[in-house]
Formats: structure tokens, C-alpha cells, sequence
């Protein structure tokens, strides 16, 4: 199974609550559709094109470190992806409000993940829960 090093999962969290923040705090829309490009070119290069891990490669160490799995990090990155979606929607057709409710929930999510609990991994163990009883 293939393992992403935990300290770019972290990097890319840092990332997402530094533009979160930045956006909400100048009401920046433009911020909430440049982290939808980065999350959406980690997403569809396994992680190889995401700005923020590529940014922190040269000061991280990869050797003896946590991991996490790259199907779980993928499942995280899909639902970056999901919530920024709908937040670029909503702002689209003049929803801002609810483009920054969804902008928030991805915020939540990356903020709890810094402090150690991923919600993601929560709702991706429910979900292969779910699969296993209905088989």
C-alpha cells in the first residue's frame, strides 16, 4: 500500500487554512478558486502537483516519519475539492454567504486535522462501514 509522509498531508492542511484565512479576512474570492486549482492538480497528479507539498519538499524530511495512506489522503483531497466546488458555485450564482459556509467546513476540517483529528478519516471509516454491512 502507498504511504504519503504525514508531514506534507500537514503541509497541505497549513496551506488550506493560510488561504482560508487570507480569504476570508479581505474577502478574497479569487483566493477560495486558487486553492481550488492547487487542491484540484493535487488531487489529479496523486499529489505530485499540489503547490503546497511541493513548496515544503525542501525543508521536510520524508525518512522515519508517520504516514498515511494514500487511498485516506486521497479521500481527504476529493473532499477539498467537493466543498471548494460548491463554494465557487454558490459565489458564482451570488450565494456568497454560502460559498464562505462551505469555505468554512473545509477550514474546520484542515484546522481539526492540524490538531490531530482528521474528520475525513471519520467519515471515510464510516463510509467503508457502510459498504462492508450492505454486502
Amino acid at each position: 500500500m502507498k504511504e504519503v509522509p504525514i508531514s506534507y498531508v500537514k503541509a497541505n492542511q497549513t496551506g488550506i487554512v493560510v488561504f482560508v484565512l487570507l480569504a476570508f479576512a479581505f474577502q478574497w474570492t479569487w483566493l477560495v478558486a486558487l486553492l481550488w486549482l492547487i487542491q484540484l492538480l493535487g488531487l489529479v497528479s496523486g499529489g505530485k502537483w499540489n503547490l503546497f507539498v511541493a513548496v515544503s519538499k525542501g525543508f521536510l524530511s520524508r525518512s522515519g516519519i508517520e504516514t498515511q495512506a494514500a487511498e485516506l489522503t486521497r479521500f481527504n483531497n476529493t473532499l477539498a475539492v467537493l466543498f471548494l466546488t460548491l463554494s465557487l458555485a454558490s459565489f458564482a450564482i451570488g450565494w456568497s454567504m454560502v460559498g464562505y459556509i462551505f469555505t468554512g467546513f473545509l477550514l474546520l476540517a484542515a484546522g481539526a486535522g492540524l490538531l490531530g483529528y482528521c474528520i475525513g478519516c471519520t467519515i471515510y471509516y464510516q463510509y467503508k462501514q457502510f459498504i462492508l454491512r450492505r454486502e
